[in-house]
């Protein structure tokens, strides 16, 4: 059997919603989505929300990131926080589907991938990657945009601490340095359009950190898009 036929017929299954367990219904079903994932008012270069009408936080004013532009689908709260774990440390990757269509359904995303040259997930180091098996940013640009999708591109140079167990200063310390890109494929940036990809946006250290490497290597234009977003820097 094909493996794209094979992949066909289990989306047909009837399955169970992962937030409501109604059934039958797809991993995320439309009431929940309606009800947990309406789009919100964010800042244009880390997504944090913003009253309506505003489109930089205080804090991007003051100390502008390196990024041209920047969303996120959903807020990191309930019910997206349990599922968004299940995903990255439970081996759910069967959410990955689902979580990208919310993603590509957030205004601005469409227009963001259409217009990059690569799409570039945020890596893992390799000993979390051997822990887990496999790296949920990269899941989730396979879902999102599989075409443009470069694994091998940007570089994680060391294994740095889990991000959520750390505060601010802490992060910025951690990540400084922690990532790279491959040399052989270096020169392809230049003066490119790049999306990099992350489950989950807590402080904006970690992006904004590969976005800075990026930078150095001639990226012309960088969107961040995040899953989630945590509403706090603290």
């Amino acid at each position: 059997m094909p493996p794209g036929l094979f992949t066909g017929l289990l989306r047909r299954i009837p399955s169970q919603c992962a937030v409501c367990r109604r059934w039958p219904a797809t991993p995320v079903c439309e009431q929940c989505v309606q009800a947990f994932a309406q789009p919100q008012s964010r800042c244009t270069t880390c997504a944090l929300p913003v009253p309506s009408g505003v489109e930089r936080c205080g804090s991007c004013l003051r100390t502008p990131p390196p990024l041209d532009h920047c969303l996120a689908a959903l807020p990191y709260a309930f019910p997206w926080a349990r599922l968004i774990a299940d995903f990255k440390f439970h081996a759910q990757t069967a959410l990955a589907p689902s979580f990208a269509t919310l993603l590509r359904s957030t205004p601005w995303v469409e227009p963001e991938l259409e217009a990059c040259d690569a799409v570039l997930p945020i890596p893992l180091g390799a000993q979390r990657l051997r822990e887990r098996g496999y790296n949920q940013a990269a899941e989730l640009a396979r879902a999102l945009e599989p075409r443009k999708l470069q694994t091998q591109w940007l570089l994680r140079t060391r294994d740095t601490p889990e991000q959520h167990q750390l505060a601010r200063s802490e992060r910025l310390k951690a990540l400084k340095g922690a990532f790279a890109l491959d040399p052989l494929h270096a020169p392809r940036l230049q003066g490119a359009r790049v999306v990099l990809i992350d489950d989950v946006m807590t402080t904006g250290s970690t992006l904004f950190e590969a976005a800075g490497v990026l930078r150095q290597h001639g990226v012309a234009h960088i969107t961040a898009l995040a899953l989630a977003r945590a509403d706090a820097l603290d």
